[in-house]
């Protein structure tokens, strides 16, 4: 057959293809085979995925100027479950990675390398949290980092970015360690004293009280830098999310709970000691409008009860007991009960840091009360 003049005759389905159409997919397919190797491999198929080494994920410290990196395998592998090696805690005093506190020795590898085994179990028997858990824990290489990703989500808003949050989080860490050592020992308080937490994931991601206290922390950093109004930004936003409002100023120990935390309130001047239980809706409030230091002094191993206020600069000695509900104007002396309105001492001579046991009601069967 012969073709009219500046027609190309097709005589076979091969050659049916060769035609400019065929020549564009085909420059178009050989473009994605050229650029595919830049895909990471569990999105381009299974073969690709059984041949490929460990991409490496970046943590979040990276993206704010470090250079080093977390090797993590792919998303299948990743939720594999991790066991810690006994003789690994066995021998962390020998080593020297203890942190000892009053209440709280912590193992400062394990509590990490904990938080990441039952994030990868969690993962494992709940898969709609797979996501959510790699992105606040098993994407960062550490409890600071995993801590200062969970605040800036935490506390963004459409004028205060979670990058400017993360930034700010992550340069008071590596600035000041301290704070991770105060974080990892509220940490264990919380796992101690609190019978319904049986995971530090658990304090990590869902206790606000936990949180709270931790922004309040880098606020206060950011208080004695005097960078005044950052620091009141920052306690604003935490007023708002948590409904714990703490002054920048007011100094908080470590191993301190906040359990429940809704309604907690503590003043510029107020200081909290170590290992102080705190319940919700306590205030520690100042009494008149003079400047100064108006606010209570809180002892290491007070427990305070819901509902207390303690109003005036004014001592709570240490391992003392205030009963839910009281309103205190007067010191209280050290190991001491004290309940009612206003609260009046029912008991001399509790046993040490009260605190840790969390019991509010014991010593209190001698009073004499009505209902």
């Amino acid at each position: 057959m012969v073709a009219p003049q500046g027609l190309k005759l097709v005589t076979s389905r091969q050659n049916a293809f060769a035609t400019p159409r065929r020549q564009f997919f085909g420059r178009n397919m050989r473009s994605v085979a050229k650029h595919s190797a830049r895909i990471p491999a569990h999105c381009v198929g299974s073969d690709r995925r059984r041949q490929s080494k460990k991409p490496k994920v970046r943590a979040i410290a990276d993206r704010l100027g470090t250079q080093q990196k977390l090797a993590r395998d792919v998303p299948e592998r990743i939720l594999e479950v991790e066991q810690i090696p006994e003789e690994e805690s066995a021998t962390a005093a020998e080593e020297n990675i203890m942190i000892e506190g009053d209440a709280c020795p912590i193992n400062e590898n394990v509590v990490w390398q904990t938080l990441c085994q039952e994030a990868r179990g969690d993962a494992n028997s709940e898969p709609a949290l797979a996501s959510y858990l790699f992105s606040t824990i098993l994407a960062h290489r550490s409890l600071e980092d995993a801590l200062a990703f969970v605040l800036a989500n935490k506390l963004r808003s459409n004028v205060l970015l979670d990058s400017q949050l993360l930034e700010l989080f992550s340069v008071q860490y590596r600035r000041d360690h301290s704070l991770v050592k105060m974080a990892q020992a509220d940490m264990q308080a919380v796992m101690d004293r609190d019978p319904a937490c049986d995971k530090y994931l658990q304090i990590l991601l869902f206790f606000k009280g936990f949180q709270a206290i931790q922004a309040h922390r880098v606020a206060a950093a950011l208080w004695r830098q005097d960078r005044k109004p950052l620091a009141m930004l920052l306690q604003s936003r935490i007023s708002e999310i948590f409904h714990v409002d703490i002054h920048p100023g007011a100094t908080i120990g470590e191993g301190v709970m906040l359990d429940h935390a809704t309604g907690v309130v503590i003043g510029e001047t107020a200081v909290v000691e170590n290992n102080v239980s705190i319940l919700h809706g306590v205030t520690l409030g100042g009494t008149g409008t003079i400047d100064g230091d108006r606010h209570p002094k809180i002892g290491s191993g007070v427990v305070i009860g819901a509902g207390v206020t303690i109003l005036g600069n004014i001592k709570v000695g240490a391992n003392s007991k205030i009963g839910a509900g009281s309103v205190v104007l007067q010191e209280i002396p050290e190991n001491s009960t004290a309940v009612g309105i206003p609260a009046r001492l029912v008991k001399i001579g509790t046993k040490a840091e009260p605190s840790l046991s969390m019991d509010q009601v014991s010593g209190l069967d001698s009073l004499n009360y009505n209902i």
